[in-house]
């Protein structure tokens, strides 16, 4: 499908929705990022902005980027009337056209999935590249599909975060997988309802 497909899907999952008063950040950023100090981050697939503004929150300064319009701009009024206007940068890329530019010290990557064409491990490769030394790709993947998920085809294989890596095909002299893991969590979705859920865990830390 084409790229105008994959804009109208999203603004229209993000334009059904409610706007967010409060989003939350996902617990695999804050469990890998509390205790850093804060520099520039970038936020991939920002949605609706829970990783962006609690990082904001800490300091941080964040490119929020998505291939929707409409969660971009609900993101970037949130964070004016939240005061972080001035941390937060919200920005439409297609990452599958282009890449947020400059140098980062933290790139999230948090259940970058769509049901479009996305050459992930070459957007994920474009992130590590994006690294300053000593910076952190951190990139959680669903590793099983909650009941209210927008894709519940029974035939998706997830890959674990050890295929994910080599897919990347980062060289080790300059990276280093600091964790892969498939750690559970009691996820939260619509009108409170809750279901464990396994996520594919990859931290990829910049050494060189």
């Amino acid at each position: 499908m084409s790229t105008t497909d994959a804009v109208a899907f999203w603004d229209g999952v993000y334009a059904a929705r409610p706007e967010a008063v409060s989003p939350q950040p996902n617990v695999r950023l804050t469990e890998a990022v509390t205790g850093l100090p804060p520099g520039d981050a970038l936020d991939l697939g920002c949605g609706d902005g829970g990783d962006a503004l609690w990082l904001a929150r800490r300091g941080w300064h964040v490119t929020a980027a998505d291939i929707s319009a409409v969660a971009v701009e609900r993101l970037a009024a949130l964070a004016r009337s939240q005061g972080l206007g001035e941390r937060v940068t919200a920005v439409r890329h297609d990452v599958h056209e282009s890449f947020p530019p400059g140098g980062f010290d933290l790139i999230c990557a948090h259940y970058l999935h769509t049901p479009f064409g996305l050459d992930r491990a070459a957007v994920l490769r474009t992130a590590a590249h994006a690294l300053r030394r000593g910076g952190r790709l951190l990139v959680a993947d669903h590793g099983s599909a909650a009941p209210w998920s927008w894709n519940r085809d029974p035939g998706v294989r997830y890959p674990s975060p050890r295929e994910v890596a080599a897919d990347i095909g980062l060289d080790p002299a300059t990276w280093t997988i600091e964790r892969a893991g498939t750690p559970r969590r009691i996820a939260t979705g619509p009108g409170g309802r809750t279901a464990e859920v396994t996520d594919h865990v990859l931290h990829i830390r910049r050494t060189a």
